[in-house]
């Protein structure tokens, strides 16, 4: 009876020790950091701080030509870069047109560490389409008529979509007043 219980017992620690090595492995604790996010993922950025109003201040979104106002029960779309933002921890801010609720800017900002960052920042410029006009390290790209911009104002991750920028310039207002806000002080040269 002693070998079995011990032979159980060898077993049950093993079984231990095998979903303990699967769960490590599966919550992002190694590997790529790629543009998707983990299952189990856990936040490793800090809270950020500031509010929507304060990220964009008023009167930023002016320059579209419409009024917007700020969609307080936004949930972002699963998979989506603000949704990766909001599981680290990240502030999230969605404003619909006045005159067309077709319209919006989704803005979401990240505080990352810094090997979160370099991970995104290569990711990236595998991707290609670098913006040296955003004065960081930034990239854009358009996909089905949506516009994505990326800026990163270390140790911030700042990524901004909608339809209204067709081209880098379209999101520039938005990620001018966001890097702004977060890195009032910061070099004005691009990092990478």
């Amino acid at each position: 009876m002693t070998s079995r219980s011990r032979a159980r017992a060898i077993s049950v620690a093993a079984l231990a020790l095998s979903a303990s090595l699967a769960l490590v492995a599966c919550s992002g604790g190694g590997g790529s950091d790629d543009a998707s996010p983990t299952a189990t993922a856990a936040p490793v950025g800090k809270r950020v701080a500031q509010t929507c109003g304060e990220l964009l201040p008023s009167g930023s979104l002016d320059v579209y030509g419409t009024t917007f106002t700020i969609d307080r029960d936004y949930e972002p779309e699963k998979g989506s870069p603000a949704a990766r933002i909001a599981q680290q921890r990240g502030r999230v801010c969605h404003w619909t047109a006045a005159d067309d609720a077709s319209t919006t800017i989704t803005l979401a900002v990240a505080d990352l560490p810094e090997k979160s960052l370099t991970n995104l920042k290569d990711a990236l410029y595998e991707r290609g389409g670098s913006v040296p006009t955003y004065r960081v390290e930034g990239y854009f790209s358009l996909t089905d008529g949506v516009g994505r911009a990326d800026a990163f104002a270390d140790p911030y991750w700042i990524t901004a979509t909608s339809t209204l920028f067709t081209e880098p310039g379209g999101a520039q207002p938005v990620i001018d007043a966001v890097r702004g806000v977060v890195q009032p002080n910061g070099s004005a040269t691009p990092a990478g």
